[in-house]
């Protein structure tokens, strides 16, 4: 089957056709969270594993959409096709699967599209404003330019619809949490998920047993605590700011920074603060920088402010693994991935060296290799196997989108 994963912003639209290989022998798993819709009037029909992502046809970035010369994604997507067309060599689209931020509380699974659950999506903007309405306006111009293909939405937050209550609620009033949606919901979760899946492969653990830390990092990033298998804690919270130190984003802070700026700043609007926050913060605040390698350059040519930033970056995320730990009963394995993950062998190394109290020792030659093959980091004796592990959240869209089109066609 071929699948087009579609990965909408609001100017751009990154895609990717893969082909995807149904194994017969697999048991299919669910995918995420078997836990119900909040709203049983729409139908949902729910992924679950059974294919493998095979090879990638083709891959590419529409960029500077409503711009001169794209009026909108629908034009983008027509553009597309007509690329597509060529590149694939007559081949058809089979399906497309649309990475979404939000699910809210409505989506604990991938689902397979129809015009309610577009507006569902819709509903959602105010929790991802910057996100949401993309994803819809992707999802209306692949109607438009293949209005018979399936599509299906995987949504970053639905793995970690597994957290319970306790971890998921704030402690504000209760009506901030009814009326608002406000509760801590979660990203990452498609790459969350896939890695975690390869990690307990890797080690030969069933996922249902499996209990990890896995820090996602990139220019956003996040850790997750996973228990049984399943999203038992993650550090982002109602929207992608809260927990590590990130590119630009700040991570955790007190809330009483933000109202002691609105009182003395009368410029300090909430638009202002929203972008101070998200776009001027994190590593770039204190390095000047938001590029972890340029960051690692400046401090491994004496930089202090570089220094610091790096610090402060380790320092936040060990914190984390150790809570983590202690969440899950006892981790078996401290993952990374994503792209600073996946590459920074200084930072692993900086993190890993704050650990020792968990017993955790890395191998400075493991640690040093580059490879796109999930690979051990850990050294011999090490209480704790690190493992880095590339993640590939197209595949697991692309998995995700087959297996429900493949379950539809077969009734």
């Amino acid at each position: 089957m071929l699948v087009l994963v579609v990965n909408c912003g609001s100017s751009s639209l990154k895609y990717q056709v893969r082909e995807v290989v149904a194994v017969p022998d697999v048991e299919p798993q669910p995918y995420t969270s078997t836990m119900p819709a909040l709203d049983e009037n729409v139908p949902l029909e729910v992924a679950t594993r059974g294919e493998v992502g095979g090879e990638v046809l083709a891959s590419g970035l529409v960029e500077n959409i409503g711009g001169p010369g794209i009026r909108d994604h629908t034009q983008a997507l027509e553009l597309l096709a007509e690329r597509l067309e060529e590149e694939l060599a007559g081949r058809t689209i089979d399906a497309a699967g649309h990475r979404v931020v939000h699910g809210g509380e409505r989506f604990s699974a991938p689902v397979l599209v129809n015009n309610e659950i577009i507006r569902e999506i819709e509903r959602l903007a105010p929790l991802a404003p910057l996100h949401n309405p993309a994803a819809v306006l992707g999802l209306r111009a692949v109607q438009r330019t293949w209005p018979h293909l399936p599509q299906v939405c995987v949504f970053d937050t639905a793995f970690h619809r597994t957290m319970p209550e306790h971890v998921w609620r704030y402690a504000i009033p209760e009506d901030m949490y009814t009326r608002y949606g406000i509760r801590r919901y979660g990203f990452h979760g498609t790459s969350h998920d896939y890695v975690t899946g390869q990690a307990a492969q890797f080690l030969g653990v069933a996922r249902d047993q499996f209990a990890a830390v896995v820090a996602h990092l990139g220019n956003g990033a996040s850790v997750t605590a996973i228990k049984d298998g399943r999203s038992y804690d993650t550090s982002m919270g109602y929207t992608p700011l809260a927990g590590l130190v990130m590119g630009t984003r700040s991570g955790d802070l007190d809330p009483s920074v933000v109202t002691a700026i609105m009182r003395r700043d009368p410029a300090a609007d909430p638009e202002t603060l929203d972008a101070m926050l998200n776009k001027e913060s994190g590593l770039k605040a204190i390095a000047g920088d938001h590029d972890m390698r340029a960051v690692q350059e400046a401090a491994d040519a004496g930089d202090e402010r570089a220094e610091l930033a790096l610090e402060m970056a380790a320092y936040r995320l060990a914190k984390y693994v150790g809570g983590y730990h202690v969440a899950v009963g006892g981790t078996q394995a401290l993952v990374f991935t994503a792209g600073i993950g996946e590459n920074a062998a200084p930072f692993r190394r900086r993190v890993c060296e704050r650990l020792g109290a968990l017993g955790i020792t890395v191998d400075d030659d493991a640690n040093a290799v580059r490879s796109p093959e999930v690979r051990r980091i850990s050294a011999p004796g090490s209480a704790v196997e690190v493992l880095v592990v590339p993640t590939d959240e197209e595949r697991a869209i692309a998995e995700a989108t087959a297996a429900l089109v493949d379950r539809r066609r077969s009734r």
